[in-house]
């Protein structure tokens, strides 16, 4: 029988629907989506995708250290874009936030994200 433990942090956006930061089951987490939302205000971090990836990553990092890990233990990370010619400058930031070995990726083109947000991404972590 598998055990589920729910991730929380105030220094994430809180859910905007029914999901749950994370949950951590064994050694893996699974972060759920986060769009490019400033915690304290739940408003859009102004600028282009640039801004808007360093703000999702910053929002991942702090559900990651929540569930006692880091951005490093990802095994697997799925970003999703209203735009893939911002495919380039996802990488960049991305390049940025994860040491080498880096985990498996997918990215996807969307025809939209919740609140016109440009990236969504979400991770699994293994602890």
């Amino acid at each position: 029988m598998s055990t589920k433990t729910i991730i929380s942090t105030d220094k994430a956006p809180a859910a905007i629907g029914p999901y749950s930061q994370a949950v951590k089951t064994g050694n893996m987490v699974f972060l759920s989506g986060q769009i490019p939302l400033i915690p304290e205000t739940m408003e859009m971090i102004e600028g282009g995708i640039t801004e808007q990836s360093q703000q999702v990553f910053k929002n991942l990092t702090a559900v990651a250290e929540a569930a006692g890990g880091s951005l490093n233990d990802a095994v697997k990370v799925n970003i999703s874009l209203t735009d893939l010619g911002d495919f380039a400058a996802v990488n960049e930031v991305m390049a940025s936030v994860f040491d080498e070995p880096y985990p498996a990726r997918a990215c996807v083109q969307v025809a939209a994200l919740p609140r016109g947000a440009m990236v969504e991404i979400e991770v699994i972590l293994a602890l």
